[in-house]
C-alpha cells in the first residue's frame, strides 16, 4: 500500500492553520497542555489536537454523540449495531478493508458504545496520519449497506447479546434493573438491544440513523501524539471537511420524574450457582454537575479496593459475599449509582442485603474520615496523573470533557475539583440519594433447573 505523501500537506496547512485554528489556551498545570488547538470545520466538527512528541505515535478518537440514549421502541441497539457496521465497508473499500489499511500502516483500532457515546479509536506511526485521515472520512461519508453484510452483522451482534447478557448473570440482572429503574427516560434501554429489535431493524432504520448521528456536525475529533497541527488541519480540510452537515438530532427532552419508593424484582436463573444482590439509585447527577466529583469520591469510598467499606464488611470481616463493587453513570443526562455484591453458592442474600443496607445508612448517618476521603481522592489524583501520561489518555479526557462539558478544557478541572470536595459533602450526597425510596433493588436468584421429560417419565 502506498503511504500519500504528508509533507506538501504540511506546507499547505500552515495557512489553514493561522486562519482557522483557535489560541492555545492555557490549561492546569498538565505539562505540553498549552500546546493544545482546536478548530471547528464549515460542516461543524470539532477537532482538538494537542501534540506530543516524546514517542513517533498519535491516537485518533472520534465521539460520535450517539448511544441507546438516542433510540427508540423498534430500532434499540442501533448505535451499538454501528460501532460493528463502521468496520464493515464503504462504497470506495471492502469489507475488512479498513482493518487491513490500517494494519498495514502499522494502526490499530477499537470501538465502544454507551448510553450517550459511540467512540471509535485508531493507535498508529505518526507516519500513517494521512492514511488514518483518508480511512476515517470514508467511513464517515461513504459507508455502505449491503444486505449481506448488513445480516452477517446482525448475527454477530445477537451472539454478542448471548454471551454479555443472556448467559451472564450480571449482565441479565443490570438489564433487567436498568428497565426497572428508569419508567420514562430512554437510559432505560440496553445498549447492545432487546432481541426483537435486533431481529427486526430494516435496512431504511439502519440509513436513516447513520445520517442522523454519524454526521460531521454529531462528532468530535481529538488527535494526540506525534503530529503538527496545522498537519492535521489540513488533512481535515481535504478529507473531512468535504463531508455533508446533517439536520441537528432531535434533542433528548425527556426528564425521570422522582422515584417515590423502592422497586425491586427477582430474577431466577436454573443455570446460575452464586447469588447476587443489587442496587441502582437515581443520582440525579449528569457528567457536567458540579457534584459529580463528590459522587465519584462516594463510589470510591464504598468500594474501590480491599481497605473499601463494603470490602472489608461484606468480604473481610462476614465472608458474606466474594466480592462488593460500586460505581457511577456520568452521561448527557442524570445517571444511576450502582452497587452490587456478588455471594458465594449458597449464600445469603437477605444477609447481604442488611449488611448493605446497614452500611449505607452509616456513611449517610455519620459521615466519612478524613483517612478514607484523603485516599478516595489519591486514587482519582493518581487515575488523572496516569491518563494524563499517555497520548491514549489525553486524547480521551479532552474529548470527554467536550462533548459532556462542552469544553475539553475543563478535563484540567479535576484535581481542583476532588480537592475541593469535602466530607460534608459526601455525607450530604450520600444522604440525599442513598435512600431506599430512591433505589431499585435487583436479586438474582439461582434455581432447581425444571425437571425434563426424562426425569419425569423415571419419576413415574
Amino acid at each position: 500500500m502506498r503511504l500519500l505523501s504528508l509533507a506538501c500537506a504540511f506546507a499547505l496547512g500552515t495557512a489553514a492553520f493561522a486562519a482557522h485554528a483557535a489560541k492555545p489556551a492555557p490549561a492546569a498545570s498538565v505539562p505540553g497542555s498549552e500546546t493544545i488547538v482546536s478548530k471547528t470545520l464549515p460542516n461543524g466538527l470539532k477537532i482538538i489536537v494537542w501534540p506530543d512528541h516524546d514517542i513517533p505515535s498519535a491516537s485518533y478518537y472520534t465521539f460520535y454523540k450517539a448511544g441507546s440514549r438516542n433510540e427508540y421502541p423498534g430500532i434499540t441497539g442501533l448505535a451499538h449495531y454501528f460501532e460493528h457496521m463502521m468496520f464493515n465497508g464503504t462504497t470506495r473499500r471492502a469489507p475488512g478493508e479498513f482493518d487491513r489499511e490500517m494494519e498495514a500502516a502499522g494502526g490499530s483500532n477499537n470501538a465502544s458504545t454507551s448510553n450517550d457515546l459511540t467512540i471509535y479509536t485508531d493507535w498508529f506511526p505518526s507516519s500513517a496520519l494521512e492514511t488514518i485521515f483518508d480511512l476515517e472520512g470514508d467511513r464517515m461519508g461513504n459507508l455502505a449497506f449491503d444486505p449481506k453484510v448488513v445480516e452477517s452483522e446482525r448475527g454477530v451482534v445477537y451472539s454478542e447479546r448471548r454471551s454479555s447478557v443472556d448467559n451472564d448473570n450480571l449482565g441479565t440482572l443490570m438489564e433487567q434493573m436498568q428497565a426497572t429503574a428508569w419508567l420514562a427516560h430512554p437510559y432505560q434501554f440496553p445498549t447492545i438491544g432487546w432481541p426483537s429489535d435486533i431481529e427486526n431493524w430494516k435496512i431504511d432504520d439502519l440509513k436513516q440513523f447513520f445520517k442522523t448521528y454519524y454526521a460531521p456536525n454529531n462528532a468530535v475529533l481529538v488527535i494526540t501524539g506525534d503530529v503538527q497541527p496545522a498537519q492535521v488541519f489540513a488533512l481535515a480540510d481535504k478529507y473531512l471537511a468535504p463531508l455533508q452537515r446533517q439536520p441537528e438530532p432531535a434533542p433528548v427532552t425527556t426528564v425521570e420524574p422522582e422515584q417515590l419508593g423502592e422497586r425491586r424484582i427477582v430474577v431466577e436463573r436454573a443455570d446460575a450457582q452464586s447469588p447476587i444482590v443489587a442496587y441502582a439509585f437515581h443520582s440525579g447527577l449528569s457528567a457536567s454537575s458540579k457534584e459529580q466529583p463528590v459522587l465519584e469520591l462516594l463510589a470510591t469510598i464504598l468500594a474501590r479496593g480491599e481497605s473499601s467499606r463494603l470490602h472489608q464488611r461484606l468480604v473481610e470481616q462476614e465472608q458474606a459475599a466474594v466480592d462488593a463493587g460500586a460505581f457511577a453513570e456520568a452521561g448527557f443526562d442524570p445517571g444511576l449509582l450502582w452497587i452490587y455484591a456478588m455471594l458465594p453458592p449458597g449464600g445469603d442474600m437477605t444477609k447481604v442485603e442488611a449488611l448493605l443496607d446497614d452500611e449505607l445508612a452509616k456513611i449517610a448517618r455519620d459521615g466519612v474520615t478524613a483517612a478514607e476521603l484523603d485516599k478516595a481522592r489519591n486514587l482519582k489524583l493518581s487515575a488523572f496523573w496516569r491518563g494524563m501520561a499517555t497520548i491514549n489518555g489525553k486524547a480521551r479526557a479532552l474529548g470527554e470533557h467536550e462533548v459532556f462539558n462542552g469544553d475539553y478544557r475543563k478535563a484540567f478541572d479535576a484535581p481542583a475539583a476532588f480537592n475541593a470536595v469535602t466530607a460534608a459533602d459526601v455525607q450530604a450526597l450520600a444522604k440525599k440519594i442513598l435512600r431506599v425510596q430512591n433505589r431499585t433493588t435487583g436479586l438474582l436468584k439461582p434455581v432447581a433447573a425444571a425437571p425434563t421429560s426424562d426425569n419425569k417419565e423415571g419419576a413415574r
